[in-house]
Protein backbone atom coordinates (compact mmCIF):
# COMPACT_ATOMS: atom_id res chain seq x y z
CA UNK A 1 0.00 0.00 0.00
CA UNK A 2 1.28 3.49 -0.89
CA UNK A 3 2.52 5.42 2.17
CA UNK A 4 1.07 8.91 2.47
CA UNK A 5 3.09 11.53 4.28
CA UNK A 6 1.56 13.01 7.44
CA UNK A 7 2.41 16.00 9.61
CA UNK A 8 3.72 13.65 12.32
CA UNK A 9 6.10 12.06 9.84
CA UNK A 10 7.53 15.45 8.89
CA UNK A 11 7.93 16.32 12.57
CA UNK A 12 9.85 13.08 13.14
CA UNK A 13 12.02 13.75 10.09
CA UNK A 14 12.98 17.18 11.44
CA UNK A 15 13.89 15.69 14.82
CA UNK A 16 16.00 13.01 13.13
CA UNK A 17 15.78 11.57 9.59
CA UNK A 18 16.74 8.15 10.92
CA UNK A 19 13.78 8.20 13.31
CA UNK A 20 11.43 8.44 10.33
CA UNK A 21 13.21 5.52 8.68
CA UNK A 22 13.02 3.35 11.81
CA UNK A 23 9.35 4.18 12.35
CA UNK A 24 8.62 3.00 8.81
CA UNK A 25 10.82 -0.06 8.45
CA UNK A 26 12.13 -1.33 11.83
CA UNK A 27 10.43 -3.75 14.23
CA UNK A 28 8.39 -1.58 16.66
CA UNK A 29 9.11 -4.06 19.47
CA UNK A 30 12.66 -2.70 19.53
CA UNK A 31 11.41 0.68 20.73
CA UNK A 32 11.88 1.90 24.29
CA UNK A 33 8.72 1.95 26.42
CA UNK A 34 6.94 5.27 26.35
CA UNK A 35 8.09 7.43 29.25
CA UNK A 36 5.74 8.98 31.78
CA UNK A 37 6.87 12.39 30.55
CA UNK A 38 5.92 11.67 26.93
CA UNK A 39 2.52 10.45 28.10
CA UNK A 40 2.15 13.70 30.05
CA UNK A 41 3.00 15.75 26.94
CA UNK A 42 0.28 13.96 25.04
CA UNK A 43 -2.25 14.38 27.84
CA UNK A 44 -1.38 18.07 28.22
CA UNK A 45 -1.88 18.61 24.53
CA UNK A 46 -5.24 16.86 24.52
CA UNK A 47 -6.44 18.68 27.64
CA UNK A 48 -5.39 22.08 26.32
CA UNK A 49 -7.08 21.44 22.99
CA UNK A 50 -10.32 20.52 24.78
CA UNK A 51 -10.07 23.64 26.92
CA UNK A 52 -9.61 25.88 23.87
CA UNK A 53 -12.57 24.38 22.06
CA UNK A 54 -14.77 24.51 25.18
CA UNK A 55 -14.05 28.22 25.50
CA UNK A 56 -14.58 28.89 21.77
CA UNK A 57 -17.16 31.67 21.49
CA UNK A 58 -18.06 31.15 17.83
CA UNK A 59 -20.04 28.12 16.62
CA UNK A 60 -17.99 25.36 14.98
CA UNK A 61 -18.39 21.94 13.40
CA UNK A 62 -16.88 19.25 15.64
CA UNK A 63 -15.59 16.21 13.74
CA UNK A 64 -13.47 14.81 16.59
CA UNK A 65 -15.74 11.78 17.07
CA UNK A 66 -15.11 10.55 13.52
CA UNK A 67 -12.06 8.95 11.93
CA UNK A 68 -10.62 7.80 8.63
CA UNK A 69 -12.63 8.09 5.42
CA UNK A 70 -15.81 9.17 7.20
CA UNK A 71 -13.99 12.08 8.88
CA UNK A 72 -12.48 13.05 5.52
CA UNK A 73 -15.80 12.91 3.68
CA UNK A 74 -17.46 15.07 6.34
CA UNK A 75 -14.56 17.56 6.17
CA UNK A 76 -14.84 17.88 2.41
CA UNK A 77 -18.59 18.38 2.66
CA UNK A 78 -18.14 21.08 5.31
CA UNK A 79 -15.58 22.87 3.13
CA UNK A 80 -17.92 22.75 0.14
CA UNK A 81 -20.71 24.16 2.31
CA UNK A 82 -18.51 27.02 3.55
CA UNK A 83 -18.68 26.13 7.28
CA UNK A 84 -16.87 28.96 9.11
CA UNK A 85 -14.90 26.84 11.64
CA UNK A 86 -14.16 23.14 11.31
CA UNK A 87 -12.59 21.37 14.28
CA UNK A 88 -10.60 18.12 13.94
CA UNK A 89 -10.98 17.65 10.21
CA UNK A 90 -9.08 15.38 7.85
CA UNK A 91 -7.91 15.94 4.28
CA UNK A 92 -5.70 14.04 1.88
CA UNK A 93 -4.24 13.96 -1.62
CA UNK A 94 -2.53 11.13 -3.48
CA UNK A 95 0.60 11.43 -1.32
CA UNK A 96 -0.34 13.62 1.68
CA UNK A 97 -2.70 13.29 4.62
CA UNK A 98 -3.31 15.87 7.33
CA UNK A 99 -5.57 16.38 10.32
CA UNK A 100 -5.36 20.07 11.25
CA UNK A 101 -7.01 21.01 14.52
CA UNK A 102 -8.81 23.92 12.87
CA UNK A 103 -9.89 24.99 9.42
CA UNK A 104 -11.05 28.62 9.26
CA UNK A 105 -13.01 30.20 6.42
CA UNK A 106 -11.33 33.29 4.98
CA UNK A 107 -13.06 35.03 2.07
CA UNK A 108 -13.10 32.47 -0.73
CA UNK A 109 -10.95 29.82 0.94
CA UNK A 110 -9.57 28.31 4.15
CA UNK A 111 -6.47 28.47 6.32
CA UNK A 112 -5.34 25.68 8.65
CA UNK A 113 -4.36 25.98 12.29
CA UNK A 114 -3.03 23.79 15.08
CA UNK A 115 -3.63 24.15 18.81
CA UNK A 116 -0.37 23.76 20.75
CA UNK A 117 0.11 23.55 24.52
CA UNK A 118 3.47 25.29 24.16
CA UNK A 119 4.57 28.68 22.87
CA UNK A 120 3.90 29.39 19.20
CA UNK A 121 7.35 30.96 18.81
CA UNK A 122 10.89 30.17 19.87
CA UNK A 123 13.58 32.49 21.18
CA UNK A 124 11.23 35.02 22.77
CA UNK A 125 13.04 37.26 25.27
CA UNK A 126 13.59 40.92 26.13
CA UNK A 127 15.77 41.33 23.03
CA UNK A 128 13.79 39.27 20.52
CA UNK A 129 10.16 38.83 19.51
CA UNK A 130 10.88 35.22 18.67
CA UNK A 131 10.54 33.37 15.39
CA UNK A 132 8.47 30.50 13.97
CA UNK A 133 9.35 26.98 15.03
CA UNK A 134 10.63 24.81 12.20
CA UNK A 135 8.52 21.76 13.05
CA UNK A 136 5.37 23.86 13.41
CA UNK A 137 6.02 25.60 10.08
CA UNK A 138 6.58 22.30 8.31
CA UNK A 139 3.41 20.72 9.69
CA UNK A 140 1.39 23.80 8.77
CA UNK A 141 3.00 23.69 5.33
CA UNK A 142 1.62 20.21 4.76
CA UNK A 143 -1.93 21.29 5.66
CA UNK A 144 -1.63 24.32 3.38
CA UNK A 145 -0.26 22.17 0.55
CA UNK A 146 -3.27 19.85 0.78
CA UNK A 147 -5.70 22.79 0.80
CA UNK A 148 -4.00 24.23 -2.28
CA UNK A 149 -4.07 20.94 -4.18
CA UNK A 150 -7.78 20.55 -3.38
CA UNK A 151 -8.48 24.19 -4.35
CA UNK A 152 -9.67 25.19 -0.85
CA UNK A 153 -6.73 27.40 0.16
CA UNK A 154 -7.08 31.10 0.96
CA UNK A 155 -3.37 31.87 1.39
CA UNK A 156 -0.10 30.48 2.73
CA UNK A 157 -0.84 32.01 6.14
CA UNK A 158 -1.72 29.16 8.54
CA UNK A 159 -1.54 29.74 12.29
CA UNK A 160 -0.72 28.29 15.70
CA UNK A 161 -3.06 28.90 18.64
CA UNK A 162 -0.60 28.63 21.52
CA UNK A 163 -0.65 28.18 25.28
CA UNK A 164 -0.71 31.96 25.79
CA UNK A 165 -3.99 32.24 23.88
CA UNK A 166 -2.36 33.87 20.86
CA UNK A 167 -3.03 33.13 17.20
CA UNK A 168 0.46 33.23 15.69
CA UNK A 169 0.35 33.65 11.92
CA UNK A 170 2.98 31.66 10.04
CA UNK A 171 3.49 33.43 6.71
CA UNK A 172 5.09 30.59 4.81
CA UNK A 173 6.22 32.84 1.97
CA UNK A 174 8.42 34.92 4.25
CA UNK A 175 12.17 34.17 4.53
CA UNK A 176 13.27 32.19 7.57
CA UNK A 177 15.58 34.96 8.78
CA UNK A 178 17.79 37.90 7.92
CA UNK A 179 20.64 35.64 6.88
CA UNK A 180 18.61 32.68 5.66
CA UNK A 181 16.53 34.01 2.77
CA UNK A 182 14.95 30.65 2.02
CA UNK A 183 11.20 30.83 2.65
CA UNK A 184 9.39 28.58 5.10
CA UNK A 185 7.48 27.20 2.11
CA UNK A 186 10.75 26.27 0.36
CA UNK A 187 11.91 24.54 3.54
CA UNK A 188 8.63 22.63 3.76
CA UNK A 189 8.91 21.46 0.15
CA UNK A 190 12.52 20.32 0.62
CA UNK A 191 11.55 18.46 3.80
CA UNK A 192 8.70 16.79 1.94
CA UNK A 193 11.05 15.72 -0.86
CA UNK A 194 13.59 14.29 1.58
CA UNK A 195 10.91 12.42 3.52
CA UNK A 196 9.55 10.97 0.29
CA UNK A 197 13.01 9.67 -0.61
CA UNK A 198 13.25 7.91 2.75
CA UNK A 199 9.81 6.34 2.27
CA UNK A 200 10.83 5.09 -1.16
CA UNK A 201 14.22 4.01 0.26
CA UNK A 202 16.07 6.10 -2.30
CA UNK A 203 18.43 7.36 0.41
CA UNK A 204 19.92 5.55 3.39
CA UNK A 205 19.73 7.20 6.79
CA UNK A 206 22.03 6.58 9.72
CA UNK A 207 21.68 7.27 13.44
CA UNK A 208 23.35 10.22 15.12
CA UNK A 209 23.88 11.04 18.78
CA UNK A 210 22.23 14.36 19.65
CA UNK A 211 20.00 16.11 22.19
CA UNK A 212 16.83 14.91 20.41
CA UNK A 213 17.74 11.33 21.37
CA UNK A 214 16.67 11.86 24.98
CA UNK A 215 12.95 11.84 24.16
CA UNK A 216 13.06 9.42 21.22
CA UNK A 217 11.59 5.92 21.50
CA UNK A 218 14.53 4.55 19.48
CA UNK A 219 17.20 5.99 21.80
CA UNK A 220 18.46 2.67 23.27
CA UNK A 221 18.35 0.88 19.93
CA UNK A 222 20.27 3.65 18.19
CA UNK A 223 22.83 4.02 20.95
CA UNK A 224 23.71 0.34 20.67
CA UNK A 225 24.15 0.78 16.91
CA UNK A 226 26.25 3.90 17.37
CA UNK A 227 28.58 2.19 19.85
CA UNK A 228 28.99 -0.82 17.58
CA UNK A 229 29.84 1.46 14.68
CA UNK A 230 32.07 3.67 16.82
CA UNK A 231 30.13 6.52 15.27
CA UNK A 232 31.67 9.98 15.03
CA UNK A 233 28.65 11.65 16.67
CA UNK A 234 29.53 9.91 19.93
CA UNK A 235 32.25 12.56 20.16
CA UNK A 236 30.62 15.24 22.33
CA UNK A 237 29.29 18.27 20.41
CA UNK A 238 30.35 16.94 17.01
CA UNK A 239 26.82 16.45 15.61
CA UNK A 240 25.34 15.15 12.37
CA UNK A 241 26.41 18.05 10.11
CA UNK A 242 30.08 17.80 11.02
CA UNK A 243 29.89 14.01 10.84
CA UNK A 244 28.71 14.31 7.24
CA UNK A 245 31.82 16.40 6.48
CA UNK A 246 34.28 14.19 8.36
CA UNK A 247 33.00 10.80 7.27
CA UNK A 248 34.00 11.38 3.65
CA UNK A 249 37.49 10.51 4.90
CA UNK A 250 36.94 9.13 8.43
CA UNK A 251 34.26 6.57 9.30
CA UNK A 252 34.90 5.81 13.01
CA UNK A 253 36.09 7.76 16.02
CA UNK A 254 38.75 5.07 16.52
CA UNK A 255 40.17 5.76 13.05
CA UNK A 256 40.09 9.48 13.78
CA UNK A 257 41.89 8.96 17.09
CA UNK A 258 44.67 6.81 15.67
CA UNK A 259 45.78 9.27 13.01
CA UNK A 260 48.30 11.97 13.96
CA UNK A 261 46.61 15.34 14.07
CA UNK A 262 48.98 17.02 11.54
CA UNK A 263 47.56 14.74 8.83
CA UNK A 264 44.34 16.77 9.00
CA UNK A 265 46.05 20.15 8.50
CA UNK A 266 46.68 21.84 5.17
CA UNK A 267 48.51 25.12 5.67
CA UNK A 268 46.48 27.29 8.04
CA UNK A 269 43.29 25.26 7.61
CA UNK A 270 42.04 21.74 8.12
CA UNK A 271 41.26 19.42 5.22
CA UNK A 272 37.59 19.50 6.27
CA UNK A 273 35.60 22.47 4.86
CA UNK A 274 34.01 24.64 7.52
CA UNK A 275 35.84 23.03 10.46
CA UNK A 276 38.62 25.11 12.00
CA UNK A 277 41.87 23.85 13.48
CA UNK A 278 40.94 24.47 17.12
CA UNK A 279 37.54 22.83 16.72
CA UNK A 280 39.05 19.79 15.00
CA UNK A 281 41.78 19.55 17.65
CA UNK A 282 39.08 19.44 20.33
CA UNK A 283 37.24 16.63 18.53
CA UNK A 284 40.48 14.73 17.99
CA UNK A 285 41.33 14.91 21.69
CA UNK A 286 37.86 13.61 22.58
CA UNK A 287 38.15 10.80 20.03
CA UNK A 288 41.42 9.70 21.65
CA UNK A 289 39.66 9.50 25.01
CA UNK A 290 36.75 7.48 23.61
CA UNK A 291 39.19 5.16 21.84
CA UNK A 292 41.10 4.77 25.15
CA UNK A 293 44.33 6.03 23.60
CA UNK A 294 44.21 8.59 26.38
CA UNK A 295 42.97 6.65 29.37
CA UNK A 296 41.47 9.20 31.74
CA UNK A 297 39.78 12.60 31.88
CA UNK A 298 42.18 15.52 32.22
CA UNK A 299 42.43 19.30 32.48
CA UNK A 300 43.95 21.26 29.60
CA UNK A 301 44.95 24.31 31.61
CA UNK A 302 45.29 25.27 35.24
CA UNK A 303 42.04 26.21 36.99
CA UNK A 304 41.80 28.63 39.89
CA UNK A 305 38.69 28.10 42.00
CA UNK A 306 37.53 30.76 44.50
CA UNK A 307 38.20 30.05 48.16
CA UNK A 308 35.26 31.04 50.35
CA UNK A 309 33.96 29.70 53.64
CA UNK A 310 30.62 28.75 52.08
CA UNK A 311 29.77 27.05 48.77
CA UNK A 312 26.29 26.70 47.27
CA UNK A 313 25.50 24.18 44.54
CA UNK A 314 22.40 25.47 42.79
CA UNK A 315 19.85 23.79 40.50
CA UNK A 316 16.34 24.76 39.35
CA UNK A 317 13.45 22.60 38.16
CA UNK A 318 10.92 24.03 35.71
CA UNK A 319 7.82 23.05 33.79
CA UNK A 320 8.31 24.63 30.33
CA UNK A 321 4.78 23.69 29.31
CA UNK A 322 3.46 25.96 32.07
CA UNK A 323 6.37 28.39 31.77
CA UNK A 324 6.75 27.83 35.50
CA UNK A 325 9.72 27.43 37.86
CA UNK A 326 8.66 25.18 40.72
CA UNK A 327 11.91 24.51 42.57
CA UNK A 328 15.17 26.25 43.48
CA UNK A 329 17.45 23.74 45.20
CA UNK A 330 20.77 24.29 46.98
CA UNK A 331 23.33 22.06 48.59
CA UNK A 332 25.17 24.20 51.12
CA UNK A 333 28.68 23.35 52.30
CA UNK A 334 31.07 25.10 54.69
CA UNK A 335 34.90 25.01 54.70
CA UNK A 336 34.77 22.22 52.04
CA UNK A 337 33.79 19.85 54.84
CA UNK A 338 31.38 17.06 53.73
CA UNK A 339 29.94 16.78 57.24
CA UNK A 340 28.54 20.33 56.96
CA UNK A 341 26.61 19.59 53.77
CA UNK A 342 22.85 20.17 53.80
CA UNK A 343 20.09 20.48 51.22
CA UNK A 344 17.93 23.60 51.15
CA UNK A 345 14.94 23.64 48.72
CA UNK A 346 12.45 26.37 47.86
CA UNK A 347 9.42 24.63 46.40
CA UNK A 348 6.20 25.97 44.83
CA UNK A 349 3.44 23.84 46.30
CA UNK A 350 0.93 25.15 43.76
CA UNK A 351 1.34 26.19 40.12
CA UNK A 352 0.35 29.79 40.76
CA UNK A 353 2.13 33.08 40.20
CA UNK A 354 2.01 33.72 43.95
CA UNK A 355 3.81 30.45 44.72
CA UNK A 356 6.36 30.90 41.96
CA UNK A 357 7.10 34.40 43.21
CA UNK A 358 7.39 33.22 46.83
CA UNK A 359 9.88 30.48 45.93
CA UNK A 360 11.92 32.97 43.89
CA UNK A 361 11.95 35.54 46.71
CA UNK A 362 12.99 32.94 49.29
CA UNK A 363 15.76 31.58 47.05
CA UNK A 364 17.17 35.06 46.42
CA UNK A 365 17.05 36.01 50.09
CA UNK A 366 18.80 32.74 50.92
CA UNK A 367 21.64 33.53 48.51
CA UNK A 368 21.97 37.11 49.76
CA UNK A 369 22.17 35.86 53.35
CA UNK A 370 25.28 33.81 52.46
CA UNK A 371 26.90 36.08 49.91
CA UNK A 372 29.81 36.55 49.36
CA UNK A 373 30.10 32.80 48.85
CA UNK A 374 30.89 30.61 45.87
CA UNK A 375 27.81 29.60 43.88
CA UNK A 376 28.03 26.77 41.34
CA UNK A 377 25.41 25.88 38.73
CA UNK A 378 25.60 23.76 35.56
CA UNK A 379 24.95 25.27 32.10
CA UNK A 380 23.31 28.66 31.39
CA UNK A 381 19.84 27.33 32.23
CA UNK A 382 19.68 28.69 35.79
CA UNK A 383 20.78 32.12 34.60
CA UNK A 384 18.16 32.07 31.81
CA UNK A 385 15.36 31.04 34.18
CA UNK A 386 16.26 33.70 36.72
CA UNK A 387 16.23 36.33 33.98
CA UNK A 388 12.71 35.22 33.05
CA UNK A 389 11.66 35.32 36.69
CA UNK A 390 13.05 38.83 36.98
CA UNK A 391 10.88 39.88 34.04
CA UNK A 392 7.82 38.37 35.73
CA UNK A 393 8.59 39.75 39.19
CA UNK A 394 10.88 42.79 38.68
CA UNK A 395 10.30 44.10 42.21
CA UNK A 396 12.18 41.14 43.74
CA UNK A 397 15.54 41.82 42.14
CA UNK A 398 16.65 44.63 39.83
CA UNK A 399 18.18 43.92 36.44
CA UNK A 400 21.46 45.49 37.58
CA UNK A 401 21.53 43.38 40.73
CA UNK A 402 20.80 40.19 38.80
CA UNK A 403 23.51 40.89 36.21
CA UNK A 404 25.98 41.80 38.94
CA UNK A 405 25.27 38.50 40.70
CA UNK A 406 25.78 36.27 37.65
CA UNK A 407 28.82 38.29 36.51
CA UNK A 408 30.52 37.87 39.88
CA UNK A 409 33.73 35.78 39.78
CA UNK A 410 32.21 33.86 42.72
CA UNK A 411 29.25 32.65 40.62
CA UNK A 412 30.44 29.88 38.32
CA UNK A 413 28.78 27.96 35.52
CA UNK A 414 30.62 24.66 35.95
CA UNK A 415 29.77 23.64 32.39
CA UNK A 416 30.48 26.84 30.47
CA UNK A 417 33.25 28.28 32.65
CA UNK A 418 35.09 25.09 33.62
CA UNK A 419 34.17 21.84 31.85
CA UNK A 420 34.06 23.12 28.25
CA UNK A 421 37.02 25.48 28.58
CA UNK A 422 39.42 23.48 30.68
CA UNK A 423 38.63 19.73 30.66
CA UNK A 424 38.16 16.67 28.44
CA UNK A 425 36.31 13.45 29.34
CA UNK A 426 35.90 9.91 27.92
CA UNK A 427 32.09 10.20 27.80
CA UNK A 428 29.52 10.52 25.02
CA UNK A 429 28.28 13.86 26.34
CA UNK A 430 29.32 16.51 28.85
CA UNK A 431 26.01 16.49 30.68
CA UNK A 432 26.18 16.60 34.47
CA UNK A 433 24.75 13.08 34.58
CA UNK A 434 27.38 11.55 32.31
CA UNK A 435 30.28 13.29 34.04
CA UNK A 436 29.10 12.57 37.59
CA UNK A 437 28.46 8.91 36.69
CA UNK A 438 31.96 8.70 35.24
CA UNK A 439 33.22 9.87 38.64
CA UNK A 440 31.23 7.15 40.40
CA UNK A 441 28.15 9.10 41.52
CA UNK A 442 24.70 7.50 41.23
CA UNK A 443 21.30 9.17 41.51
CA UNK A 444 18.98 7.54 44.02
CA UNK A 445 16.03 7.55 41.62
CA UNK A 446 15.78 4.71 39.11
CA UNK A 447 14.90 7.04 36.22
CA UNK A 448 16.49 10.41 36.98
CA UNK A 449 15.84 13.17 34.45
CA UNK A 450 14.53 16.70 34.36
CA UNK A 451 11.77 15.57 31.99
CA UNK A 452 10.55 12.94 34.44
CA UNK A 453 10.67 15.49 37.25
CA UNK A 454 8.13 17.57 35.32
CA UNK A 455 5.79 14.58 35.23
CA UNK A 456 6.29 14.05 38.98
CA UNK A 457 5.39 17.69 39.63
CA UNK A 458 2.25 17.30 37.53
CA UNK A 459 1.21 14.33 39.70
CA UNK A 460 2.05 16.30 42.85
CA UNK A 461 -0.33 19.06 41.76
CA UNK A 462 -3.06 16.49 41.16
CA UNK A 463 -2.66 14.38 44.31
CA UNK A 464 -0.33 16.27 46.71
CA UNK A 465 1.05 13.02 48.06
CA UNK A 466 4.14 13.63 50.23
CA UNK A 467 6.09 10.79 48.60
CA UNK A 468 5.79 12.49 45.20
CA UNK A 469 7.18 15.76 46.53
CA UNK A 470 9.93 13.86 48.31
CA UNK A 471 10.92 12.19 45.02
CA UNK A 472 11.19 15.59 43.32
CA UNK A 473 13.29 17.03 46.15
CA UNK A 474 15.51 13.97 46.30
CA UNK A 475 16.17 14.15 42.58
CA UNK A 476 16.99 17.85 42.78
CA UNK A 477 19.26 17.27 45.76
CA UNK A 478 21.14 14.59 43.82
CA UNK A 479 21.57 17.04 40.93
CA UNK A 480 23.15 19.51 43.35
CA UNK A 481 25.36 16.84 44.94
CA UNK A 482 26.45 15.75 41.47
CA UNK A 483 27.87 19.24 40.94
CA UNK A 484 29.85 18.97 44.14
CA UNK A 485 31.12 15.53 43.03
CA UNK A 486 32.11 17.01 39.69
CA UNK A 487 33.89 19.95 41.31
CA UNK A 488 35.91 17.66 43.54
CA UNK A 489 36.59 15.33 40.61
CA UNK A 490 37.93 18.15 38.45
CA UNK A 491 40.33 19.13 41.21
CA UNK A 492 41.89 15.65 41.07
CA UNK A 493 42.42 15.53 37.29
CA UNK A 494 45.91 15.54 35.84
CA UNK A 495 47.06 18.45 33.69
CA UNK A 496 47.68 17.48 30.05
CA UNK A 497 48.85 19.95 27.42
CA UNK A 498 47.83 18.85 23.91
Amino acid sequence: MYQKISADMLYNYIQCPHRLYLDLFEDPDKRDPETAFMKLLWERGVDFEKQVMTEMKQPFLDLSSFSGIEKENRTRKALDNGIAIIYSGRLSTDNLVGEPDLLLKKDNGYIAGDIKSGSGLEGENELSEGKPKLHYATQLGLYTDILEQLNYSHAKTPFIHDVHGRDIIYNLEQPRGKRNRESWWDTYQQTLTDAQKIIEQEIATTPAHCSACKLCHWRSYCLRQLILRKDLTLIPELGRKKKDILQKQIKKFTDFAKKPFPEFINGEKTIFPGIGINTLRKYHARAKLLARIDKNAYVKSKIEFPLTDTELFFDVETDPMRDFCYLHGFVERHYQDPSTEKYVPFFADHATAKEEERAFIDAWHYIKKHFPCTVYYYSPYEKTIWKKLHQKYPEIISKTELESFFNSPLVIDLYGDIVRKHTEWPTFSYSIKDLAKYLGFRWRDESPSGAESIEWYHRWLEKEKPEIKERILQYNEDDCIAMRVLLEGIKTLQLKIN
